[in-house]
């Protein structure tokens, strides 16, 4: 289970793990030295599609 703080407006994840062999191939193929800023803009991207859901 990933540790997920929110600091001053920063969302911190901590050992956060995804099993998905699919996303992981399309992470691979970009360089290494990309991975997290891949991560962070996908992280982006799928909480703000989720905005407004917390109460469903």
């Amino acid at each position: 289970m990933a540790e997920v703080k929110i600091e001053d407006g920063i969302i911190k994840v901590k050992d956060l793990d995804i099993q998905d062999a699919k996303v992981a191939k399309i992470l691979a193929e970009y360089p290494e030295a990309r991975w997290s800023e891949v991560t962070r803009r996908a992280l982006k991207i799928g909480l703000g599609y989720l905005q407004g859901g917390a109460q469903d």
